[in-house]
């Protein structure tokens, strides 16, 4: 209450800051008259418009605006987005948000809902589409289903970087270099150069270093640390006006420490002597303990290459007719480590590994004459090959220990302390006799306990390969000089195989009692059974005689064979749209849309070890959208606003719940969201700009399994509000720039955390805590530039009152009652120095 009290205090102070600095600027206004705001040109439609002509909600900014907030991925644009929310657990694991509708799963097998595209290339596979932010011309977020205009991935909106390019016949160059606190480094810069009067090329690129916000209690790196470096290449040769051709060359490559997950019901440890070393809070020090020689060795942390290339072609064929071909590759190549339980004892190591392969080819021949008529046809072609495979380490020894109750070593009270690591064989003794004594074989609790396996690992691979066809088309006509409508259609087919695998490399003791504990052995066989666990050789006994039992999966046909799936999808998206021009300067339209996520083949493992591979069609996802809303620049383009409110129904929504450590897609019926969402643009005067937004959504299941549940990562109310003060000064100006951003209560599952509805985990999850509440981050941006200069310095403070918050809860853990909690940012503070040429 403290903490929230405050933050709506330091919101009132900012707020009322913002409005001295107008009183002052209005009365400065009187020598320097106010200004037009910029106009920003956008390709929404796939054409070029204004923002106050496109008919749907739509927030576009420059890369300068961009810059001058200081923002570099997409976790900082999003909070600047009505409606739009992005989660950044790491670089590889990001969840992308639209209108309470998340895009996250990294399964090969998975389908986006929202679309991410870069250089016109759609690049939203979840585990390649976190890029940096940088060098940009502008970014354009477009809410509602876009299926017509950008793909089938776009079943509720789409992201579109527009970067610079290179410009023939030009000669420019920058460089940024920023430094901070937590050992925070970052170097950016770009080059343009002609090749001749028809051709250029640009290099942009960006370093950046940023030691980890959660300490290390252990030594070595502390958690959530990065190192990326990106670069772009581009040419573009441009004969004439009737002809561009652009290639361009995209690489990233991501090294981070080990992320955060940290459970908040232990204090952390050493696990040799059981020692408390921090707090239980999120955000203080971790130690967090991998699994010894887990996957070769591996260590917590991320190593990640994103790249692809990219080839772009426009032909004015005549006055009118103009045609665009889009042709890409892309990669990408992921491997994550994480402590999946939160505490300092080796209970559960994972990884994740991921890789993709893509190409594409799309086709475009849009229609403009200057007349009432406008749209396009086009066809495109795209194919996609990748896997997920998802290695996991069990100390089944501890693993006992947990199901039992017993981890701190007492039945009664959770959470005081982890016990010394030397101290489980005999927690697990106790609990096997405490298991085995009603069986009449309490005498084998020392036998089967010697066979628990301390590095039991298993592992589980889904694959995919997609060819999808579709063809689309979009026509606009004007019945007046201010009414228009326009309609669009998309055909989509997709051929998909899903594969899929499990496999161990030794039988899982604990498994085999998880079986019996189930009644999956029949009665007359448990002496026979038990016998075999208390055997010194159980390890190593034939498959034949005793099942080859995992964990969490059981292993395919020997012990890792490879089922496939075939299946074919089709169907249509559309949408029509009306637009009115109130004025010169107010267009009012609506809009109805049907978006459309395809159809998922949810694969696990077998019932029994060494069967095939279940696979599990679930419908497709269908919503319907309507959305109406205004749009207006007022005082003579000083002030620009728009609203729009909206209705969407889901039918067959696709979620995820959680079977055992296992993730699985499957139908959870359906659901509305509806809300509002409003942006406003204003220059008080020459040397004020305000800029807010505000966005009311609530999405809520309707029936099935989370009927009444609020939709995951989906805050009910989001705001945030800045300004832009220049103070003109001897020899310069002054720019201060401070911005606050809001969000209020949000769950991280669709389950909301509710226990009853996580009857399917190892270990019940009896407390609902898997939240945040309301929170809010002050920002500011001080910016000194020299009269004439080419050069400039700025400080930055992010999050200066150092709000404590978490940005994700619950986890791979969370099915060994063990969730796992990861901090937000705390405070950061830096300086830049700029450089033009």
């Amino acid at each position: 209450m403290a903490n929230e009290l405050k933050t709506r205090l330091m919101a009132a102070a900012a707020l009322s800051g913002v409005l001295a600095m107008a009183q002052a600027a209005q009365a400065q206004s009187q020598e320097a008259g106010p200004t037009d705001l910029d106009e920003i040109v956008v390709t929404a439609q796939l054409r070029e418009q204004k923002t106050i002509e496109v008919p749907f909600a739509l927030t576009a900014y420059s890369g300068q605006f961009l810059e001058d907030l200081g923002i570099q991925e997409f976790e900082q644009l999003s909070a600047f987005v009505p409606g739009f929310l992005v989660q950044n657990q790491s670089p590889n694991n990001p969840g992308f948000v639209m209108r309470g509708i998340t895009s996250d799963s990294g399964a090969a097998t998975a389908e986006p809902r929202v679309s991410v595209f870069q250089d016109g290339v759609s690049i939203s596979k979840s585990r390649g589409s976190y890029v940096e932010l940088f060098d940009l011309a502008r970014v354009e977020v477009a809410k509602g289903p876009q299926s017509t205009l950008y793909g089938r991935g776009a079943l509720i909106g789409a992201v579109n970087l527009v970067q610079n390019r290179a410009e023939p016949g030009q000669t420019e160059a920058y460089a940024n270099i920023e430094a901070g606190n937590e050992d925070y480094r970052m170097v950016e810069g770009a080059l343009n150069l002609p090749v001749g009067e028809t051709a250029g090329l640009r290099l942009a690129t960006r370093l950046k270093t940023r030691g980890g916000s959660v300490e290390n209690l252990r030594g070595g790196d502390d958690f959530n640390g990065i190192k990326t470096k990106a670069v772009r290449l581009s040419g573009a040769w441009a004969p004439s006006d009737a002809l561009r051709f652009d290639v361009i060359g995209n690489y990233q490559n991501d090294h981070a420490s080990g992320t955060s997950f940290k459970s908040i019901a232990y204090a952390p440890a050493d696990p040799d002597t059981g020692a408390v070393l921090g707090g239980k809070e999120p955000w203080e020090g971790a130690a967090l303990t991998r699994g010894g020689a887990f996957d070769g060795g591996k260590d917590l942390g991320l190593d990640r290459e994103v790249w692809g290339l990219t080839g772009l072609a426009r032909i004015n064929l005549n006055a009118a007719w103009t045609l665009n071909s889009t042709t890409a590759y892309r990669e990408f190549d992921n491997y994550e480590t994480f402590d999946a339980d939160g505490v300092s004892l080796p209970v559960l190591t994972a990884a994740e590994e991921t890789h993709g392969e893509q190409w594409s080819q799309d086709l475009r021949l849009g229609f403009d004459n200057g007349g009432r008529l406008t749209g396009f046809v086009g066809a495109g072609w795209f194919h996609e090959e990748g896997y997920q495979r998802t290695p996991a380490q069990f100390d089944e020894r501890l693993a006992l220990a947990q199901l039992a109750g017993l981890l701190d070593g007492s039945p009664t009270t959770v959470g005081d302390r982890t016990l010394p690591l030397a101290a489980y064989p005999t927690v697990a003794r106790g609990a096997l006799a405490a298991l085995l004594t009603p069986l009449g074989a309490g005498a084998l609790a020392t036998p089967i306990a010697a066979n628990l396996d301390p590095a039991h690992i298993e592992t589980s691979t889904n694959r995919s390969e997609l060819t999808s066809y579709d063809v689309f088309g979009d026509v606009t006509y004007a019945f007046t000089d201010r009414f228009e409508m326009s309609a669009g259609l998309r055909y989509t087919r997709d051929d998909k195989t899903t594969g899929y695998a499990s496999s161990v490399e030794r039988r899982s003791a604990l498994g085999a009692l998880l079986g019996l504990q189930t009644g999956a052995v029949p009665a007359a066989q448990v002496p026979s059974f038990l016998a075999a666990l208390a055997n010194p050789s159980f390890a190593a006994l034939p498959a034949g005689l005793f099942p080859l039992f995992g964990l969490t999966a059981q292993p395919t046909t020997n012990n890792g064979d490879f089922s496939y799936f075939d299946s074919e999808d089709d169907g249509l998206t559309w949408r029509l749209t009306a637009r009115y021009e109130l004025t010169d300067e107010t267009n009012l339209y609506a809009n109805y849309a049907r978006g459309r996520r395809p159809e998922v083949i949810s694969a696990s493992g077998p019932s029994a070890p060494s069967g095939a591979a279940r696979f599990t069609p679930v419908d497709a996802e269908t919503v319907d959208s309507y959305e109406v809303g205004a749009k207006s620049a007022l005082l003579d383009g000083r002030l620009r606003v728009d609203g729009a409110v909206f209705l969407y129904n889901y039918e067959n929504f696709q979620t995820t719940i959680q079977q055992g450590t296992q993730f699985i897609t499957t139908n959870a019926g359906e659901a509305k969201s509806y809300g509002f969402e409003g942006q406003a643009n204003f220059a008080v005067a020459s040397t004020l700009d305000l800029f807010a937004t505000y966005a009311y959504n609530h999405s809520r299941f309707e029936n099935g399994i989370y009927d009444g549940n609020q939709f995951r990562l989906s805050p009910d109310h989001a705001a945030s509000i800045g300004a832009t003060w220049r103070l003109p000064t001897t020899g310069g100006e002054i720019e201060v720039q401070p911005t606050y951003t809001w969000q209020s209560k949000v769950f991280f599952s669709d389950d909301n955390d509710i226990p009853a509805l996580q009857t399917q985990n190892f270990v019940a999850d009896l407390i609902q805590d898997e939240y945040q509440d309301a929170y809010g981050l002050l920002n500011i941006r001080v910016r000194y530039t020299p009269e004439g200069g080419n050069w400039g310095l700025e400080a930055f403070g992010e999050n200066v009152l150092d709000e404590k918050y978490i940005k994700d809860a619950g986890n791979t853990g969370d099915a060994l009652g063990m969730p796992t909690f990861i901090a937000g940012r705390p405070a950061a503070y830096g300086l830049v120095f700029k450089l033009k040429l």
